[in-house]
């Protein structure tokens, strides 16, 4: 089968790998989308991620979805035929932190796309049949692969505790900001201010929820979340873009008291800001680490028209094309929010 592996820093090759026979307890998909998320891009400019180096071929994307062909040994379902989402991340179940209901921070955990573990670019995928989840009646592939994003964002707010008449800022308006966006405006939040430096992606802020959208090119968007809030600062700060000055405003907007939840994942592996705003802020600052128990609640949200997960599909690419997608994420051209890989 087809498969799209990345050899070292912007190196993508086009090959075969053997297709894949479901084991016990496994069903077979067929990969019909696949997302390109932060991670993939990161791991396709420097060969490696969080320290994490390329030390053989690899398959990226960890954002699909697709039909299930054919079941393992001992599986019952779901069906094949039946279109499905599929998590990522394959936690031991054994050790203590998947026993206590963490599976997220499981010591032990493969996930697809992080070396050595292959992704979703490719034909198929033989994977675990309790981590298929089978998509609604008029769930499209495209907002199949998207529950997987959806579930980081889910699970920010979740950690974050938003409560119904707070203020939230959202630092970073790439497509896990603007399911952010959504997701504080679900919980309750009386205002949220977006963040970025395209501009193109803060009118889709605006268009799925924001109040304020402040473009952090040319505004001090610190001191227009402060002004704004009469010196005040927000409740809660969600940190979704990665970067340096981002982590920094992060700490100046929250209000004393405030929460700081960080999701972007920094190009060099570290992170840094002034303890003495945090520490005389009495702030509390969270890691977003993926998401756990979520994709059920995701389609819920999405059947329901809760979270509108279409705007965020904007450009579509063949697999021999993954390059070309990849390449225009990088520059952010075209408007582009999250490009999506039709296998």
């Amino acid at each position: 089968m087809r498969a799209m592996f990345v050899h070292g820093p912007r190196d993508l090759r086009l090959g075969e790998m053997p297709k894949p026979e479901p084991g016990p307890g496994e069903v077979l998909v067929r990969v019909r989308a696949v997302g390109i998320c932060g991670s993939d891009v990161h791991t396709y400019q420097y060969g490696e991620i969080g320290g994490t180096v390329i030390r053989s071929p690899l398959v990226l994307g960890h954002e699909l979805s697709g039909v299930v062909e054919a079941l393992g040994p001992g599986v019952q379902g779901p069906p094949p035929g039946t279109p499905v989402a599929v998590d990522p991340s394959v936690s031991c179940g054994r050790c203590e932190f998947c026993l206590e209901g963490d599976p997220h921070i499981c010591p032990n955990i493969h996930f697809f796309g992080n070396w050595p573990y292959h992704g979703g670019f490719r034909e198929y995928l033989a994977h675990p049949a309790d981590l298929v989840h089978p998509l609604p009646e008029g769930m499209s592939f495209d907002e199949g692969a998207l529950l997987e994003p959806m579930g980081i964002a889910l699970f920010v707010a979740d950690l974050a505790g938003i409560r119904l008449g707070d203020r939230v800022a959202v630092l970073g308006s790439g497509p896990i900001g603007l399911l952010c966006v959504q997701m504080a405006r679900l919980a309750g939040a009386a205002e949220i201010t977006a963040t970025d430096v395209v501009v193109e992606r803060l009118g889709a802020a605006r268009r799925l929820g924001a109040d304020m959208a402040w473009n952090a090119a040319t505004d001090d968007v610190v001191a227009r979340i402060v002004d704004h809030t009469g010196g005040r600062g927000v409740d809660v700060v969600i940190e979704a873009a990665g970067a340096p000055e981002t982590v920094e405003q992060a700490m100046e907007v929250a209000k004393p008291g405030g929460t700081v939840v960080l999701v972007g994942i920094p190009a060099e592996d570290r992170v840094t800001f002034k303890a003495s705003v945090a520490r005389r802020k009495g702030l509390t600052i969270k890691y977003d680490r993926r998401m756990k128990h979520t994709y059920p609640r995701c389609i819920a949200l999405a059947q329901a028209g809760r979270v509108n997960l279409k705007p965020l599909a904007t450009h579509h690419f063949p697999l021999e094309r993954l390059g070309d997608a990849l390449d225009l994420v990088i520059r952010r051209a075209d408007g582009v929010l999250k490009a999506i890989i039709e296998v």
